[in-house]
């Protein structure tokens, strides 16, 4: 999907989510935050860098300090065991063993995975695969979390867990999170500021509430009004 004209400032320290329908672009322009994909045009600034002007290696080191991702289909290497997955990060940054081990096996029992860190994917259920990613993705130790759909293909019981898991997180280490979600009551639970987006464009972002009271256009009123009643 083709971005055009996208112009956000995502405050830091906050959860922020980016909604739309599939095919909007939402997952598109997460990846343009770590330059997953390069823009063709524009630029992507964190804080002092500029993301769009760093060669490859100095890419990777600031992805490896600064940025973690948690996807949708979990992205767990499935040869793998458990505590391997959430070592992953540290490993590829070059820490040492009994540190990341320490480490993993710290968010590992945040995650209320301690016991399973021998098991391999196949043997974890869906809610189970996606505390692995999360974990691997907080003992990274970045400052930024990139979450695209990490629950849309949970259940509706372990998906509200996870949120609430997630909003207990958030409260005692304040990372900046953007979070990609087509479920406005997910927005609505999560809070902080919402960007929507329609084919490619951004078509409003504020609170949700600002959006209800005042939306930008038809499209806007219908996605929120359908969106909750789907919910």
């Amino acid at each position: 999907m083709a971005l055009r004209n996208i112009n956000l400032d995502i405050p830091s320290n906050g959860i922020y989510c980016i909604m739309g329908l599939s095919g909007s672009g939402k997952s598109t322009l997460l990846r343009h935050i770590n330059r997953l994909i390069d823009p063709d045009t524009g630029t992507v600034q964190i804080q002092d860098v500029d993301v769009t002007a760093l060669s490859i290696p100095d890419l990777q080191k600031f992805r490896q300090k600064r940025i973690a991702m948690v996807f949708q289909h979990f992205g767990l290497l499935p040869h793998f065991t458990v505590q391997q997955n959430a070592e992953f990060a540290l490993r590829v940054r070059g820490v040492p063993k009994r540190e990341r081990a320490e480490q993993a096996r710290y968010w590992l029992n945040e995650m209320e995975l301690s016991g399973y860190e021998a098991h391999y994917y196949d043997e974890l259920s869906g809610g189970m695969r996606q505390r692995v990613g999360l974990a691997r993705a907080l003992a990274a130790g970045t400052d930024i979390l990139l979450m695209d759909e990490p629950f849309s293909a949970l259940d509706p019981l372990i998906r509200r867990k996870l949120q609430t898991l997630l909003l207990n997180l958030q409260d005692r280490l304040n990372k900046t999170i953007v979070f990609i979600t087509h479920d406005v009551e997910e927005a609505r639970t999560l809070g902080g500021t919402v960007a929507l987006l329609n084919q490619g464009s951004l078509i409003q972002q504020g609170s949700l509430e600002q959006m209800t009271a005042n939306p930008a256009d038809d499209y806007v009123a219908s996605f929120l009004t359908s969106s909750a009643e789907a919910s």
